[in-house]
């Protein structure tokens, strides 16, 4: 047998079956459950109104909320930075895809010389009769080269260039869905810090008009000095509150400002005066654990990465084989002059197949294929987490969702039955049958329940936002493209 022919027929037979070495991707199994734990709770409660989760922000029935977010997703920075990582690995998926087609070139050059006459070679052409010592030279060639990829290693290769590709595009919405929450975020946070400046507020005037009462009744002889100060020390414990929400408003206004992609205080005469905390939705097409597979951006992320890392490891597996390269160059040739470069005598053509092996390399290729198989086996672990933590993003979103929603119920209660309680006690200090502590430990309590109750009815609003962004926030991931070993 020909010592060439087992080579011969191992190119003929890759070259049928089109075959591309290396593992075949397959989607991971997660185990998860059919429901979330808090599903049920979370269905049996009424929310504001039903929303969509495509366009969840517009269930919070906001009308500033639904601008900002729109104004964000527009404008903001974060979202500029991830739409051009998607132009950039668009045009990697382009270079793998060129590396599998012919490439061509054309070439071209005109020359003149001039001979020296010193040399051994100038002496011998200076003693041929009619020796010019200026010469010409012209060519123009048009040259074409492919890579014959029998063992799919650049398939391969274009296979992991379009799961990156793939994995960029989710990415955009990942972070389309992330500063969409957090624009709402920031805003129901805003106004919850506005709702509690405005009791701190308002517990000011009520102790001072507290204050205004003890002096009067002082300077009728119908109060102690000590209880005028006592009515200042709680008066000055209230103003005191007020710096430190204020502080943490002017923050939460220039957060909102970098959001939207503008300097802070551009919004600020807008968000001046307060608005109401909005109220959470209702949650509908919750769907089952599975579906954040298929819905959550950041999984479909992750999800990619693991294609492009199994992708990978068929392409350092290529290394293995040799490489076969097909060139050819067809031209015209002359030292005549250039009206004879189109001559039939000076056409020229070469053709060849190129051979490359790496016969000596094992070694380094072993590694590489470790290095590949590392990298797919840290993309499977991180894939595989970030499917637990998103159920529990959501499992934990649910749960405060429920559970702020209920203490601000009870919250809104006591806070009526408070401030009975305070006017009764202040009746009962003016007719001497309670003392002042009572009526400042009544206003000290009121104070601390209009709190709780402006701080939970805010934490509720964002337990819903962070519901909308753990379940996806309905963003539905392209199927991805296969790709054909042939």
């Amino acid at each position: 047998m020909p010592p060439f022919r087992p080579l011969a027929l191992l190119v003929g037979a890759s070259l049928m079956a089109g075959c591309a070495v290396g593992p075949d991707y397959q989607r991971p199994d997660t185990a998860l459950s059919d429901r979330f734990l808090g599903q049920s709770s979370v269905e049996q409660r009424r929310g504001a109104a039903p929303t969509s989760l495509t366009t969840w922000w517009e269930g919070f029935g906001d009308p500033v909320l639904s601008d900002f977010i729109a104004k964000a997703l527009e404008q903001n920075l974060d979202l500029a930075q991830a739409s051009a990582r998607v132009a950039q690995a668009r045009a990697g998926l382009g270079a793998a895809n060129a590396a599998l087609l012919p490439s061509g070139n054309i070439s071209g050059q005109a020359a003149r010389a001039y001979q020296s006459v010193e040399t051994p070679l100038g002496r011998v052409l200076d003693s041929t009769p009619g020796f010019d010592r200026y010469g010409n030279a012209y060519e123009l060639d048009l040259s074409a080269s492919w890579e014959l990829d029998l063992f799919g290693g650049l398939r391969r290769g274009r296979e992991a260039a379009l799961a990156d590709y793939q994995a960029s595009e989710a990415g955009v919405a990942a972070t389309r869905l992330a500063v969409a929450a957090q624009t709402a975020d920031i805003y129901i946070t805003l106004r919850g810090l506005q709702a509690r400046l405005d009791i701190a507020n308002r517990q000011v005037k009520t102790q001072q008009d507290l204050l205004e009462k003890v002096q009067l009744l002082y300077s009728k002889g119908l109060a102690a000095h000590y209880q005028i100060r006592q009515t200042e020390g709680a008066l000055a414990q209230v103003q005191a509150t007020v710096p430190v929400l204020q502080t943490g408003l002017d923050a939460t206004l220039n957060a909102l400002d970098v959001m939207l992609g503008t300097p802070p205080g551009t919004h600020r005469q807008q968000l001046a005066e307060t608005g109401s905390i909005p109220l959470p939705p209702q949650i509908n097409e919750m769907g089952t654990p599975a579906d954040l597979l298929r819905r959550r951006p950041d999984l479909i992320v992750a999800e990619r990465r693991l294609a492009a890392s199994n992708a990978r490891i068929g392409e350092a597996i290529a290394e293995y084989y040799p490489k076969f390269s097909l060139s050819a160059l067809l031209g015209s040739a002359t030292s005549v002059s250039a009206g004879h470069l189109f001559s039939g005598g000076a056409s020229q053509a070469s053709g060849a197949l190129g051979l490359r092996w790496r016969l000596f390399d094992f070694g380094r290729i072993n590694a590489q294929i470790d290095q590949a198989k590392g990298q797919e086996a840290e993309e499977l672990a991180a894939y595989r987490q970030s499917a637990l933590r998103a159920t529990e993003d959501v499992e934990n979103a649910l749960s405060a969702l429920v559970n702020r929603e209920s203490q601000a119920t009870t919250l809104i209660s006591g806070e009526a039955s408070l401030s009975e309680a305070r006017q009764s006690s202040f009746i009962a200090y003016q007719k001497g049958a309670a003392s002042l502590i009572d009526v400042l430990n009544a206003d000290q309590t009121l104070l601390q329940a209009s709190d709780a109750r402006a701080q939970a009815r805010t934490e509720a609003a964002r337990a819903a936002v962070a519901a909308f962004k753990a379940l996806g926030g309905g963003w539905q991931a392209p199927q991805p493209q296969p790709v054909a070993n042939r």
